[in-house]
């Protein structure tokens, strides 16, 4: 992108791996639907990707409602993974989404059980359209007394192992920071063969009504997400980028291009931006418009130049 003012050339372009993105500015999954939702809004080729709604092996229809409730600084929702399942996202939306969207895609996979996660990413290894394989393991391992996949360095690092045996795609694991040592599971999550890291989802919160005295949400708790939980995500994407040698998605709160450019010094490759979508269907394409702008501010010709700069 050129700078017109003085002709200075800034590039905002970074490499996940093999997989070159225009820009680091990726709509999280569960945030976007599966893209095409907002094709009215703006071109989405802007976009440096999408991450696709998450997708597991069935249809589920989610949990009970009500799902959302309003933080100051954020919401706590409690969607369930509602999806068509991991077939109908493959012969439908997907190729409803080209349409629109002509880059590749990630896919964001969820499971209950290792089976689960096998044959979903099986399934999806298979779609040309997808350059990422982003496995979501906060889910409850139903084989494991529900404790969530991603709170176990063991657990986390065999699902990741799995998913590798069976797709030629580069695996990049979503962690929960609703554990106590999010390096440990970074690590074992490399160590199963993960391509990358996409860090961080929700975290666990509630709300209580205070007319009824009930939890506000049917299911009592829920994701806590947007830009309170700023500071965390970028804390813990500080942490991982010096415990593994792999590229890093940052996630967690991020509304402007400054929190782009910091989560980046952090060291994340690229960002993908999520409950800034839900309250501006535009956060994403003015976050991209912005990036230039902030880069003449600070003195960045390159952002693949400040990966991980706050550590030197």
């Amino acid at each position: 992108m050129v700078d017109t003012n003085n002709e200075k050339t800034y590039d905002l372009s970074v490499n996940l791996g093999d997989f070159k993105l225009d820009n680091p500015v990726i709509p999280a999954s569960g945030t976007f639907g599966f893209g095409y939702e907002f094709e009215d809004y703006y071109d989405l080729n802007i976009l440096g990707s999408i991450s696709l709604k998450g997708t597991t092996k069935d249809a589920r229809f989610g949990n009970p409602t009500p799902r959302i409730a309003e933080c100051k600084k954020g919401l706590i929702n409690s969607i369930g993974l509602q999806n068509p399942g991991i077939d109908a996202v493959i012969e439908k939306e997907i190729p409803r989404l080209r349409y629109s969207y002509k880059k590749k895609v990630i896919a964001n996979i969820s499971g209950f059980s290792i089976e689960e996660y096998k044959e979903c990413c099986e399934k999806i290894d298979k779609v040309e359209e997808v350059a990422i394989i982003e496995l979501n393991i906060s889910c409850p391992n139903v084989h494991n007394g529900g404790m969530a996949f991603g709170t176990s360095p063991e657990a986390a690092k065999e699902v990741t192992k799995v998913a590798k045996e069976v797709t030629t795609k580069p695996v990049y694991v979503k962690l929960t920071p609703n554990v106590t040592n999010i390096v440990e599971i970074a690590k074992a999550c490399e160590e199963g063969g993960a391509d990358g890291i996409c860090l961080i989802n929700t975290l666990l919160g509630m709300r209580i009504d205070l007319k009824t005295k009930k939890p506000t949400i049917a299911n009592k708790m829920g994701g806590f997400s947007g830009p309170a939980i700023f500071p965390v995500a970028l804390r813990m994407v500080y942490q991982v980028y010096e415990a593994v040698n792999i590229p890093i998605i940052g996630v967690g709160g991020i509304e402007t291009a400054d929190d782009v450019i910091e989560m980046m010094l952090a060291g994340a490759t690229a960002v993908e931006v999520g409950a800034a979508n839900l309250k501006n269907p535009y956060a994403c394409k003015e976050i991209i418009d912005d990036l230039p702008i902030k880069m003449k501010k600070y003195g960045i010709e390159n952002l693949k130049n400040i990966i991980g700069m706050a550590h030197q």
